[in-house]
């Protein structure tokens, strides 16, 4: 199974803008953080940007959120890299069969309830909640 970590490195990307804004905010320098590369941040950027997360300057890595962390949920973030399904179902089954007839109704409706669930946590959870979080480990990390 695959996974994919853009959600992740997008609430990343936007964690170190606001954390380190005064800073350099190259796509060098953040993709260091996230241990990436360049041209993957700036794709996720492009996707921040265009959902209207993030506003930079052309020519100049001078970035930053276009609204407080507290106004950012998890969800703006999901639904600024594309959204989608969560959970994906089998569409090759053999509808000849009592459990390959049926299982992608009852499935489709179990992931919507899930999907939903997901979606309603995500839009609970704000950038400013992930912020204080990422402070909160780095004092207890560095408290020694």
């Amino acid at each position: 199974m695959k996974y994919s970590h853009k959600l992740s490195d997008a609430v990343h990307v936007l964690t170190y803008i606001y954390v380190c804004r005064d800073y350099d905010l190259s796509s060098k320098t953040i993709a260091a953080s996230v241990e990436s590369n360049p041209s993957l941040i700036r794709r996720l950027l492009s996707k921040l940007t265009k959902a209207g997360l993030v506003a930079s300057k052309p020519g100049i890595a001078s970035r930053k959120l276009t609204r407080s962390p507290k106004q950012i949920s998890l969800l703006d973030v999901y639904n600024a890299l594309g959204g989608g399904q969560l959970l994906h179902i089998d569409k090759k089954t053999n509808p000849r069969c009592i459990v390959g007839g049926n299982i992608q109704t009852v499935l489709n409706r179990v992931y919507d309830k899930v999907q939903n669930a997901a979606e309603h946590e995500m839009d609970q959870i704000t950038l400013a909640d992930i912020i204080d979080q990422v402070l909160k480990e780095h004092r207890l990390k560095h408290r020694k």
